[in-house]
C-alpha cells in the first residue's frame, strides 16, 4: 500500500501514534485529530459519550409536561412524520408511552391527500377525540399556523424537530430543535428527528422515574435502562435519513444496530428474512438499501402506518400480510421509478445533454423521484434535478449531485425559482415556483456555469481515494481494520482504494437482466484472484466494460467488503482468515 495523499504532519502522526498509518490517515481526514476524539470515535460509549438530554433548551419543560400528561391520564397524541425517520420515531414513542400505560394514539398523516407537517384539519380531528397534548416527531418547527390552532382549541403541542425553522418559530409549548436557536446550548446539531424524539423519552423517564409512589407507575415499569431497547429505531432513523454519522450519531447508529441484531419485534425479524438479510449481522447497508426503501415504500405507494403497525404489532400473522404488502409496494415503487426513467431516457435521446438535467412533468409522483434522479446521476455524472406535481398542486421535486460537490452552492445561486429546497451536497428536494418551472434547467446551467467558471478539474480517481494498494493487500485483516470506522455514511464515507494496473482474469455479467457486473482480478501471477462487482452497471463503467476483455489491463476505484455470497473454499486469496472479501466496483480505467 502507499499514499496518495501527503503525508500526515508529523505533530499529528505523534498524537495518532496508536493507530497504523492507513487508521490515522482515516481518522485525520474525518476531523478526529487527537487520541481523545480517536478514542471516542473509533469506541464510542453509551455510558460516557452520550450528552445529557436536558442540555437541550425546552427539554426541561418539555419532559415535564409529557410526565404530567402520562401520570394524569390526558390524552396525547403523537404527530410524525410518514418518512424512514418519522415512522421510526413514532413506533419508540408508542413504546414508551404503551410502556407507561398512557393514554395517546399516533397520528401519521397521508403524504399525498396532507403533505409533510402539521396541517389544520388533521388538528381540529384531535381536539374532537379529547386530545391535549402533542407531540411531533420530525415536523412541526415551520408549522405556525397549525400549531396556533391546537393552542386555540386548548391544546398543547412539544415540537420535536430537526429541520431548520422558517421565519419566525411557532408558538409551541416547547421547541426541541438543537438547530431552531441561535443560542442552543445542547452540544450536538445532527440528530435526525428520530434521535431528538428519542432524547424527549429519556429525559421524561428520568423525571418520571423522581415521583416514585406518588404515581401508579411502578419501577418495574420503567426499568432503569430499558431505553436502550429504543435504540433500534433510533439507528434505522439515523442511518435511513443520512444525517451526518459523526458524533452523538456515530454512538447512536452503532448501538442502534447492536439492538437491531438483537431486536425482538418479530415484524423487524420477518422483514428481514423476507429480505434475505440476517438479522443477527445486519450492517448500515441493510438499513439503507434493504430496510429503508420498504419502510419508504409503505408511504410513497401507500399508507405509511402500514410500516409503523409492523413494528409494532406481536400479532404474527398481521406482521406476514404486512411484510407481504411491504414487499409488494416495493416491487411497485421498482416498477413505476423504472417507468420514469424510461421517459427519462426517452427525453434526453431527443435533446442535448446540458451540465445540468432538469426535467419534470405534471404526472411524475414526486416521491419516487429521488430514485430516478440517483439513477440518471449516476448514468450522466452530472447533477439532475427532477419534478413532478404532489397533491396540493405544488411543484415538488428532488435532486442528485452525479458526484458533483457544490449542488447546495448550485441550489443558492439560482434561489429565485424554488419556493423552497434542502438537503445537502449529495441529495435533497426541492419545490419550483410555478412561473420558473419551464426555466429551470436554463438557470441552473447558468448558475453551474458561474460556480465551476475557476475550479480547476481533478481526475476523479485520484480525487476519490484515500489510499493506493494491491490486490494481495485486499484481505479479511486489512479488511478488520476499515471496518473499526464503521457505521459510515454522511462525513463518514467508506474508505475508498486505488488498485493501480490490474490484470483481468475474467469479465462477466449477471442477475436476471445480466444488469450486474463481476471483474475477476489477478492476486499476482499465480492463479489467485479477488472479485470486483457492481450492480446496476451504468454510465462510465459500463461504457469502459464493454470495451475490456480477458488480459485487459486497468486502474480502479473500489470499497473493500465481506463477500457474504461467497463460499470459503473460493479461490480468492481475500478468504484467508474470515469472510471472504471483495471490491466494490466505483470506477474503472483502461490503462
Amino acid at each position: 500500500m502507499f499514499p496518495l495523499h501527503d503525508p500526515l504532519h508529523e505533530t499529528l502522526r505523534e498524537e495518532l501514534a496508536g493507530y497504523d498509518d492507513l487508521t490515522a490517515a482515516l481518522l485525520a481526514r474525518r476531523g478526529v485529530t487527537t487520541k481523545e476524539e480517536a478514542e471516542v470515535f473509533l469506541n464510542p460509549s453509551y455510558e460516557t459519550h452520550l450528552h445529557d438530554p436536558f442540555l437541550m433548551i425546552d427539554m426541561r419543560r418539555a419532559a415535564e409536561r409529557f410526565a404530567r400528561a402520562i401520570t394524569s391520564g390526558e390524552k396525547i397524541a403523537v404527530w410524525s412524520d410518514y418518512d424512514c425517520d418519522g415512522i421510526p420515531g413514532a413506533v419508540l414513542l408508542h413504546d414508551f408511552l404503551k410502556k407507561a400505560g398512557a393514554n395517546f394514539e399516533n397520528y401519521i398523516p397521508h403524504r399525498h391527500l396532507e403533505g409533510y407537517g402539521m396541517n389544520v384539519a388533521g388538528i381540529e380531528q384531535l381536539a374532537k377525540r379529547g386530545v391535549t397534548l402533542v407531540v411531533t416527531v420530525d415536523s412541526g418547527i415551520t408549522d405556525v399556523e397549525p400549531i396556533q390552532r391546537a393552542n386555540e382549541l386548548g391544546m398543547e403541542v412539544i415540537v420535536t424537530d430537526h429541520h431548520l425553522p422558517g421565519e419566525k418559530l411557532p408558538d409551541a409549548f416547547a421547541i426541541l430543535n438543537p438547530n431552531a436557536r441561535e443560542n442552543e446550548t445542547y452540544p450536538f446539531k445532527s440528530l435526525c428527528g428520530s434521535g431528538v424524539a428519542w432524547k424527549l423519552v429519556c429525559a421524561t423517564l428520568s423525571i418520571l422515574r423522581t415521583l416514585g409512589p406518588s404515581t401508579s407507575l411502578r419501577a418495574t415499569d420503567l426499568p432503569v435502562g430499558w431505553e436502550k431497547w429504543l435504540l433500534d429505531m433510533v439507528g434505522l432513523a439515523t442511518i435511513a435519513d443520512m444525517v451526518p454519522l459523526v458524533g452523538e450519531n456515530r454512538l447512536l447508529a452503532t448501538y442502534g444496530l447492536v439492538v437491531m441484531r438483537k431486536s425482538p419485534r418479530i415484524g423487524l425479524q420477518k422483514l428481514c428474512r423476507a429480505m434475505r438479510v440476517e438479522q443477527r449481522a445486519i450492517t448500515e447497508d441493510d438499513v439503507g438499501f434493504m430496510i429503508a426503501p420498504r419502510v419508504n415504500a409503505a408511504s410513497r405507494m401507500g399508507e405509511a402506518r402500514d410500516a409503523f403497525t409492523l413494528f409494532i404489532t406481536t400479532d404474527e400473522s398481521e406482521v406476514d400480510l404486512l411484510v407481504k404488502k411491504l414487499e409488494k409496494l416495493n416491487r411497485e415503487r421498482k416498477a413505476q421509478a423504472g417507468a420514469i426513467t424510461r421517459a427519462v431516457h426517452t427525453r434526453l435521446k431527443e435533446r442535448e445533454v446540458r451540465s445540468i438535467i432538469a426535467l419534470g412533468d405534471p404526472e411524475w409522483r414526486p416521491a419516487l423521484l429521488g430514485l430516478v434522479a440517483n439513477t440518471i446521476a449516476d448514468e450522466y455524472e452530472r447533477p439532475v434535478f427532477l419534478w413532478g406535481r404532489e397533491g396540493n398542486n405544488s411543484l415538488k421535486g428532488s435532486f442528485r449531485s452525479g458526484g458533483f460537490t457544490q449542488t447546495m452552492e448550485l441550489l443558492r445561486t439560482a434561489e429565485n425559482i424554488f419556493a423552497q429546497f434542502g438537503g445537502h451536497a449529495a441529495a435533497g428536494g426541492f419545490t419550483v415556483l410555478d412561473t420558473e418551472v419551464f426555466f429551470l434547467e436554463d438557470r441552473l446551467v447558468e448558475a453551474y456555469t458561474r460556480i465551476t467558471a475557476d475550479v480547476e478539474q481533478i481526475d476523479p480517481l485520484l480525487a476519490r481515494a484515500d489510499a493506493a494498494i494491491t490486490p494481495r493487500e485486499a484481505t479479511h485483516d486489512f479488511l478488520r481494520k476499515v471496518e473499526k470506522l464503521a457505521p459510515f455514511g454522511i462525513e463518514n464515507p467508506k474508505p475508498v482504494f486505488l488498485l493501480r494496473d490490474l490484470s483481468l482474469r475474467e469479465i462477466s455479467r449477471f442477475g436476471k437482466a445480466q444488469e450486474h457486473l463481476k471483474l475477476k482480478i489477478s492476486v499476482d501471477e499465480g492463479s489467485a484472484t479477488i472479485d470486483a462487482v457492481t450492480f446496476f452497471v451504468k454510465g462510465s463503467i459500463a461504457r469502459t466494460a464493454e470495451k475490456l476483455s480477458t488480459g485487459s489491463r486497468v486502474n480502479l476505484l473500489a470499497h473493500l467488503e465481506r463477500d457474504m455470497f461467497a463460499r470459503p473454499a473460493l479461490r480468492s486469496l481475500g478468504g484467508v482468515g474470515g469472510t471472504p472479501v471483495r471490491l466494490r466496483l466505483l470506477d474503472i480505467r483502461a490503462v
